[in-house]
């Protein structure tokens, strides 16, 4: 049997050592550093709802008032409810009114028909205001405060009165007013509660 002495060997031998003992340093490390992620764990979800409310101002008319031939010295008288439809609870109503004139007649010259009509406001048979179309026209005014859901309904009754002002009014013979509300509402304040 014939024995080869590799010259190195003790060398070779040394670095297969070192290699094998970094080796499993490297093995020792990864399991101590996958043992720290293992671990029991228990999860549970809640399922949570937001159900939005609904802000829904109803109202019994189209149009409130309609009419022809009105002439200095008429009222005439109208009625309509609001009702609070929806799931949430309002604030206040506010009215905007605005109109436009088309005049078909003699020219107006600058002279506006609405200064000529005067709004009757009533609510529960209190007047709220008294007003000129004029006035109205584009200033909004509070006409409810705290409508509740599910409420009866607030009746309203309003009078338009042309006025007479015993002087020559002519011009405003065969004009159209188209009078515009608007009825807005606005929610509660929001409200903090424990569930």
């Amino acid at each position: 049997m014939t024995n080869f002495k590799v010259a190195g060997g003790n060398a070779v031998h040394i670095k297969k050592e070192i290699v094998s003992s970094l080796i499993l340093a490297f093995l020792g490390l990864s399991l101590i550093v996958g043992g720290t992620n293992a671990y029991f764990s228990d999860t549970k979800e809640a399922a949570n709802t937001f159900e939005l409310g609904l802000m829904n101002l109803g109202i019994n008319k189209e149009s409130i008032i309609q009419l022809d031939d009105f002439i200095p010295g008429d009222t005439v008288q109208g009625d309509f409810e609001l009702t609070n439809d929806g799931s949430v609870d309002m604030q206040e109503v506010v009215l905007h009114s605005s109109y436009e004139l088309i005049d078909k007649g003699q020219n107006n010259n600058g002279d506006d028909l609405g200064n000529h009509i005067i709004v009757e406001f009533l609510h529960h048979e209190s007047v709220l205001f008294e007003k000129t179309l004029s006035e109205l026209n584009g200033n909004p005014i509070k006409i409810l405060n705290a409508f509740t859901a599910g409420s009866k309904a607030e009746k309203f009754i309003v009078r338009f009165h042309f006025i007479d002002n015993g002087e020559n009014q002519n011009h405003f013979q065969g004009d159209i007013l188209n009078l515009k509300w608007g009825f807005e509402a606005a929610q509660r304040d929001g409200k903090s509660s424990n569930q």
